[in-house]
């Protein structure tokens, strides 16, 4: 089981409730959601893609409404295996 590290006082509506969920996965180690950033378009539910291999893990933009947020997930699991974690905890 991984940690959540809660970095801001901020964070997008809902996420992280799906970000304790997928901490709770063995092979994930940390999970650190960044900054919120405005962006263009406008999504009605929250979404989660998985962008960068970044060094220990994966880089994942989470959005909702015109809101977006970077999520840096520790981890040795491919981008396969973290896509179908993340489809499990946003179902």
């Amino acid at each position: 089981m991984g940690r959540l590290v809660r970095t801001h006082s901020t964070y997008i509506e809902g996420l992280i409730g799906c970000l304790i969920l997928l901490s709770k996965f063995k092979e994930i180690k940390t999970v650190i959601p960044g900054e919120i950033k405005m962006g263009k378009g406008k999504s009605e539910k929250l979404l989660l893609r998985i962008t960068t291999r970044i060094k220990g893990g994966h880089k994942v933009i989470a959005r909702k409404g015109n809101s977006i947020q970077e999520v840096f997930i520790t981890t040795d699991i491919s981008k396969e295996q973290l896509k179908s974690y993340l489809e499990e905890i946003i179902d």
